[in-house]
């Protein structure tokens, strides 16, 4: 065992109770005497020695030590330390007597309170803390500012009108509409802007502009002054400040927050942007009254100009209104302010305020006193008016353009979400006082005949459709939409799927001028190029329920074997019998089905189509094409298109695709101007020849009600099968119309809406072409063309061969032929009452083209038109009859209903 494990030798004379009673007996408040100075036997021992007089005692274990420190005796530290009379006690104890008290143990960031002073000296603060908090408290702000100054952003021009209006102009150059986006904005570069608008400004908001650096501290302490106290937001800032401010279009609360930004965004502009670009984002983005922002649509606004043509005056009125267009708009508000925005006083405060805006001009150097002394009184303003509404023609207008601008992205570079955004300026084909005279003619024409409320069944959901074509360029010039844009929402002048019924058959005479008939002795190869072209006095059957054959004489069958009986219009028979024959000429006055059926035939009907297309018709607006109605009508061009393909006829076979935007320009100038592209559809003689025919039609034909005195017109009228829709398309040489009739209602909570039968409408037996239509016609055209001397068409040369179709006799009727008239795409009601029909059956579907549900057959039974009766479309295609008229909004696109194609 080691030697400090050892056991102590225990004391003499009474072991640890003697040694507590030593311990215990000792006296207080004095130090022990030194070792060994008593004198006491147990000194001998040593330090290890247990004597009531040692400085400590030594434990003999671990475990005793623990026991005496809780007892509160033993262990190394001296009693006399913490005793009640050492100074460890403290100055109040009962030691050596009382003392300081002691300082703070760490010293302080901030004193305060002080802690060396006394009484109401503590709490005054001393000159070194008073002057590290201004320090401090400066430092932070120029930190803050900063970091401000470096987050923020400079506002971007285009960025502050991505609202801006588009600008339609009329093709006079006058202002149509600002439409578009939310604001009437649209951004001009400065130097589409006056130098005395500039000028003008600078002079009345700030004359130093070119020379401070973008903030104005008094104005700036002004604004917050009285911001901080809940007053008024105070002006008075710079040009730079009120364009930042104008800029920040997400946020124009009044706040110090705010003011702040805008102070930062000022400087930061002031010290990095040229004063020009800054001038030009302030005049581009400043309010000045009628919903104008901007400088280009204020100009519209109030004197409907161009800013670039903005004089003096004009300039220095308008530096006027954006001091609050509410009080200087000499027009008044009365509706704002009913006692201080009247006329009267806005005119006098416009007047002063442009008054002064001249004298300081003056007085900077910017005009000179003789030009100024001739604008003493306010330049004469419009009256205000909507620069956004679309309602009547107006947003049938708008719709047209904009949707050609989109489906010719290639040509105009604009998409439609760059055209959504706004600032172009846009120059479309509309003549103004065109499309007020063709509306007017309808209104006249509709309020003389049609009558809802006392013809219900027979008057209600009549509509009309319209456009006029310029042949020489293709100008869309007018048209027709509907009673309302804002009511009526589809353009009726666009794709509709009205069938267009015998204004068809221009279409197969010029295929079978161009072309010819094919030879019945040669086979279907060789027939395709020996053709022989036909004369406008080929003779063709004009026989009604004529059995239609094919090129070679064979009787056309469709897939069900059923054969092929064409009526025409009122049951009635052309020509002398037996043979019935007609010429072509005759046929197209009295437009006889049976003719032009047969003639389609003899052509062929993809020849046909190929005719039609090429004059203009989309192709995605025929139906039918291989049914022998193909010929007269089961396809639905818009009135565009027809108006269009008419106008090629009109410009003697040069065809030019049909557009409503001539000219496109943005701030950076012009982005788009359209070149007129011409082909040759037909051959100039061929096209002189058609059109020909056609004036027979309107001089003694079914189009008479279509004269104009002292005018050559050439036009046809058209009739549909089930009298569902009758149209009029006529032209002269300098304008091609269209207009069509139909009824459908308008109402599209209506489910399977369909084309409604007009027989007694406006208070007459039938509807045709002659009626109506060629009464709106006439009446429009008469306007248009009131103010252009009249012009003959071209002198025909003789065409083709006088071609006469084969007599064939008609066979008694087997049970597998039938005088049905409509085996083609799909059945339609007819009128015809002396025509054997099959029982109706429920199971037909709107694509069974081959389905018969019982419908009478027949084609336009009833009254005649002025001379003739006007031949319609038999077989009229499912598709348009049950569709839902289309809305491409494109430039007289086809394509009606379920077959609508798209744009072009």
């Amino acid at each position: 065992m080691s030697e400090h494990r050892r056991k102590p030798p225990q004391p003499q004379g009474g072991g640890r109770a003697a040694a507590r009673r030593g311990q215990s007996g000792s006296s207080s408040g004095r130090r022990a005497a030194p070792r060994g100075a008593t004198g006491s036997p147990s000194d001998s021992y040593g330090p290890g020695s247990h004597g009531s007089a040692g400085e400590g005692r030594t434990y003999g274990s671990r475990a005793e030590a623990r026991r005496a420190a809780q007892r509160g005796g033993g262990g190394r530290r001296r009693a006399s330390e913490t005793g009640p009379g050492s100074r460890r006690a403290g100055a109040a104890g009962p030691g050596r007597g009382k003392g300081r008290a002691a300082p703070p143990g760490r010293k302080r960031i901030i004193d305060y309170p002080r802690h060396d002073k006394y009484g109401w000296r503590r709490w005054v603060p001393s000159w070194r803390l008073v002057s590290g908090l201004f320090i401090a408290f400066f430092g932070s702000l120029v930190a803050i500012a900063g970091i401000g100054y470096a987050m923020v952003g400079k506002p971007v021009v285009a960025e502050t009108a991505t609202a801006q209006n588009n600008v339609y102009y009329w093709a006079d150059g006058s202002q149509m509409v600002a439409t578009g986006g939310e604001r009437n904005r649209q951004i001009v570069s400065l130097a589409q802007i006056p130098e005395a608008m500039q000028n003008a400004v600078i002079s009345q908001e700030n004359k130093t502009f070119y020379e401070d650096s973008g903030i104005d501290p008094k104005g700036i302490a002004r604004a917050v002054f009285n911001m901080a106290r809940g007053g008024e937001t105070q002006g008075g800032s710079t040009i730079t400040q009120q364009y930042v401010k104008n800029a920040m279009l997400e946020d124009q609360s009044q706040t110090l927050t705010r003011k702040f930004k805008e102070i930062l965004v000022s400087v930061k502009v002031g010290a990095t942007e040229d004063k020009k670009t800054i001038l030009e984002g302030y005049l581009n983005s400043a309010y000045y009254g009628r919903g104008a922002y901007g400088i280009e649509a204020a100009s519209r606004a109030y004197f409907n100009k161009r800013a670039l043509d903005l004089d003096v005056g004009e300039c220095a009125f308008l530096a006027a209104v954006l001091k609050g267009a509410t009080y200087y708009d000499p027009a008044g508000a009365t509706s704002i302010d009913p006692v201080g925005a009247t006329r009267e006083k806005n005119e006098k405060r416009a007047l002063t305020q442009m008054q002064d805006t001249l004298t300081k001009m003056v007085e900077y150097g910017h005009l000179d006193a003789a030009t100024r002394a001739k604008f003493t009184k306010l330049p004469k303003v419009q009256s205000p008016r909507s620069n956004t509404a679309l309602s009547g023609q107006i947003g049938y207008l708008v719709d047209l353009a904009k949707s050609y601008i989109v489906t010719h992205s290639d040509e105009t570079g604009i998409t439609e979400d760059e055209l959504r955004q706004g600032g172009y300026s846009i120059y479309t084909t509309f003549d103004k006082n065109k499309v007020k005279a063709l509306e007017e003619s309808v209104k006249k024409v509709y309020k003389e005949n049609i009558d809802p409320e006392k013809r219900p069944e027979t008057d209600k959901h009549v509509q009309f459709g319209g456009a006029s074509v310029n042949p020489a360029s293709g100008a869309i010039e007018a048209i027709y939409g509907g009673e309302d844009a804002t009511k009526h929402f589809t353009n009726n002048a666009d794709v509709t799927g009205a069938q267009v019924g015998s204004t068809f058959k221009p279409f197969v005479l010029a295929a079978a001028m161009k072309w010819g008939v094919r030879d019945p002795d040669l086979d279907e190869v060789q027939a395709q190029d020996e053709r022989t072209v036909v004369s406008p006095k080929s003779l063709y059957p004009g026989k009604n329920k004529l059995k239609i054959r094919d090129y070679k004489g064979d009787i056309w069958q469709n897939e069900k074997g059923e054969e092929w009986l064409q009526v025409n219009d009122g049951d009635v028979s052309y020509g002398t019998p037996p043979a019935y024959k007609i010429d072509l000429r005759e046929a197209m006055r009295e437009s006889v089905n049976s003719s032009f059926v047969q003639l389609g035939m003899d052509v062929g009907l993809d020849k046909v189509k190929e005719a039609a297309t090429e004059a203009g018709v989309l192709e995605s607006s025929l139906a039918g094409t291989e049914y022998p109605s193909f010929s007269i009508g089961t396809s639905s061009p818009s009135a565009i298109r027809m108006a269009g393909a008419y106008a090629t006829f009109a410009a003697s076979g040069e065809q030019r695709e049909p557009f409503s935007v001539k000219k496109i320009s943005s701030k950076d100038g012009t982005v788009f101007t359209h070149k007129t592209v011409t082909k040759q559809a037909f051959e100039e003689n061929v096209a002189d020849n058609v059109t020909d025919v056609l004036k027979t039609v309107v001089e003694k034909g079914t189009g008479t009600n279509a004269q104009l005195p002292g005018r050559e017109v050439a036009g046809k009228t058209g009739t549909t099968d089930g009298n569902k829709s009758a149209w009029f398309v006529g032209y002269t040489p300098q304008l091609s119309t269209a207009i069509s009739m139909f009824r459908y209602p308008d109402d599209e909570t209506i489910k399977n809406r369909t084309f409604l039968e007009m027989f007694g409408t406006g208070g007459q037996k039938k509807i045709h072409g002659a009626s109506f239509p060629s009464e709106i016609w006439a009446d429009y055209m008469g306007d248009a063309l009131k103010d252009e001397p009249a012009e003959r068409f071209p002198t025909p040369e003789p065409i083709g061969q006088v071609v006469n179709a084969d007599p064939t006799p008609t066979p008694t009727p087997t049970p597998t032929e039938t005088e049905e008239t409509t085996p083609s795409p799909s059945p339609t009601p007819t009128e015809s009452a002396t025509i054997p029909t099959p029982t109706q059956t429920a199971t037909c579907e709107p694509f069974d083209f081959n389905c018969d549900d019982g419908d009478t057959s027949g084609n336009d039974q009833g009254g005649t038109d002025n001379g003739g009766t006007d031949g319609g479309a038999t077989g009229s295609p499912a598709p348009t009859e049950t569709g839902v008229p289309g809305n491409s909004r494109g430039n007289g696109n086809g394509g009606g209903g379920l077959f609508g194609g798209p744009a072009g």
